[in-house]
């Protein structure tokens, strides 16, 4: 009884394990079978406090995995119209922050979302603005404008951490958004 028993709870570590592996390597259906893989980061977390202090200081510090190296260095190229705003900084800032960006990108990282992210670029040039990565505008396409666009509390796609509660952490999956205004969202 005890070797059957034994058996039983081996196939059911392989079943978890299998449909573990196959639900985080999902990236269209990000259902939550399994709630931590949700809560785990998909994007590694900012871990620079140069790029937190000087960009965090009029933005949300966005991760250097949503977009891939060479949106970075662009970005990074052209502080002086950096969307009609002057974010010009010291040359030795410019080039810590700039490393710091593009060594963690996209395209250099190994976590899901950044994996899924460089899967939906296919070739042209990399988008400036993380809204405009095909991967992250399929995931927020059913977002009727009155929750982001015309909610004064989020105003734009870009503002990540007003309805991801966890995305300073790298943590972007459903269980973790909460749309202000409108609770928690589930599609």
């Amino acid at each position: 009884m005890k070797k059957i028993w034994g058996i039983g709870l081996i196939a059911a570590a392989l079943l978890l394990t299998v449909a573990y592996v196959a639900v985080s390597e999902d990236d269209d259906e990000e259902g939550s079978f399994l709630m931590m893989r949700d809560l785990r980061p998909d994007v590694a977390p900012v871990t620079n406090a140069l790029y937190t202090k000087e960009c965090g200081a009029c933005h949300f510090a966005y991760p250097p995995g949503l977009l891939p190296a060479d949106s970075w260095r662009r970005l990074m190229n052209n502080l002086s119209d950096h969307f009609g705003d002057n974010a010009d900084l010291a040359p030795e800032a410019q080039k810590t922050i700039g490393d710091y960006l593009a060594a963690h990108a996209a395209d250099r990282a190994g976590e899901r979302r950044s994996l899924s992210i460089m899967r939906s670029l296919r070739g042209g040039t990399p988008p400036l603005r993380i809204t405009e990565v095909p991967y992250i505008r399929r995931r927020h396409h059913e977002l009727p404008s009155r929750m982001v666009k015309d909610n004064p509390k989020v105003m734009r796609l870009g503002n990540c951490p007003a309805c991801h509660t966890r995305a300073k952490e790298g943590v972007y999956g459903e269980e973790t958004v909460n749309i202000p205004g409108f609770g928690r969202w589930d599609d």
